[in-house]
């Protein structure tokens, strides 16, 4: 049985923020309903489309699992429609302007008095509430304003966004975490609560661990590039045969590992050495370590180099490329890199869900086509029939 079986929510979500938080649910074996627009669906359908007529990757990638619907809110019937939905179901999302649903009727005080044990979660760039609150926001402006941005990059290098996007699918992850928590809670007390992330939230407690040397000093964290300064060796370390990404990153934090270390590279000569063994003595000599290590590095490539110091307990990551991750057998085996039939895209290789439940194995599913589920919906949550459905077609109104 999927671990959440039985739970049903209505996903009004677009872009990326929201759907990576109903996407993990779905993963998880949610009902998740994608309710989409009428004829052109979800903004994020057309958003970085490589091919007309069909949905992007970045829709495909960020929806598998889910149902689609499609339903007219912006037409008072849609939104009687929509109303009845509501007491079908446990959760609500959304991750629109602020005050949107709510010029629509239906803000979460609304739909909560239709279905008290409603949960109405909301995703926003700065939250509902606040002297920011009705900024927008997307991924790089939530890492600016979160404080991501200003401890990546080299030390006399400007600020720099970091690579994951931290900001909109960290943030959905946040989310379906408040989600979980509100639906254990409901168990208890019998009724709902509204559920709020906002994208400079979720980054800023990604920087919790950073903010200990402001705390610490009372002075602004700096960018320190690669390296943890209190640590040598931690670097990215240049690979055989030289490409952008042929490089390993490793860390040698203890007595032990560094001497494993020295070991695997030939250097047992330094093994005990005083100017090497104590860290704060290794940190001094930071550059030349460095050295030394990239002599050796450089004539392996990558995955070798991961291989001969993981196995002997030395923390060393491959730089991985996206064909690295998505050619990866151990991702492959773990389910992490799984390949779908896409009813139109074909063949894709993709992530799949990153949690694992011993009880609960995930199945993915490809990404639904616009109002590929309106007839299951609607007929098994309102008991609309094909003629009636077919009538809402032809209004417009689905």
């Amino acid at each position: 049985m999927p671990a959440l079986d039985q739970v049903r929510i209505l996903d009004l979500t677009h872009f990326e923020a929201g759907p990576s938080c109903t996407e993990l649910l779905a993963f998880l074996g949610a009902d998740v309903i994608k309710v989409e627009p009428p004829r052109i669906g979800e903004s994020g359908r057309a958003i970085f489309a490589d091919t007309p007529g069909l949905d992007s990757y970045f829709f495909v990638l960020l929806n598998a699992n889910k149902q689609s619907i499609s339903l007219n809110l912006k037409s008072e019937q849609g939104r009687d429609i929509f109303r009845s939905l509501v007491t079908q179901v446990d959760v609500v999302i959304e991750n629109f302007s602020l005050g949107t649903m709510e010029e629509l009727g239906l803000g979460q005080k609304t739909l909560r008095e239709l279905n008290p044990r409603l949960i109405y979660a909301t995703i926003k760039g700065f939250g509902t509430y606040g002297p920011w609150s009705a900024y927008k926001s997307f991924n790089a402006v939530a890492q600016a304003a979160g404080g991501a941005c200003s401890i990546t990059g080299l030390p006399d290098g400007p600020p720099l966004k970091p690579g994951p996007t931290i900001g909109d699918t960290g943030t959905g992850i946040h989310c379906a975490a408040g989600i979980l928590a509100a639906l254990l809670q409901r168990t208890k007390t019998g009724h709902g609560q509204h559920v709020e992330v906002s994208m400079q939230d979720a980054v800023v407690n990604y920087v919790r661990v950073p903010m200990r040397h402001h705390l610490h000093t009372n002075t602004v964290v700096k960018r320190s590039g690669n390296r943890f300064s209190h640590l040598a060796p931690t670097d990215l370390y240049r690979c055989h045969p030289g490409g952008p990404n042929d490089y390993v990153y490793l860390m040698a934090t203890s007595r032990e590992m560094w001497d494993s270390l020295l070991r695997v590279i030939g250097r047992e000569d330094l093994i005990g050495d005083p100017h090497y063994t104590d860290q704060s003595e290794r940190n001094k000599h930071f550059d030349e370590v460095h050295a030394f290590i990239q002599t050796w590095t450089e004539k392996r490539d990558k995955l070798t180099v991961m291989q001969q110091l993981g196995e002997v307990g030395v923390p060393c990551g491959a730089v991985f490329d996206s064909q690295d991750v998505l050619t990866d057998p151990h991702l492959r085996e773990r389910g992490m890199v799984v390949t779908l039939e896409h009813p139109t895209r074909g063949t894709i290789t993709m992530p799949g869900c990153p949690v694992q439940l011993t009880d609960s194995p995930v199945e993915a599913r490809p990404a639904p086509l616009l109002g590929q589920h309106n007839q299951e919906v609607y007929r098994e949550l309102l008991g609309l029939s094909a003629t009636a459905l077919k009538k809402l077609e032809e209004e417009g109104i689905i």
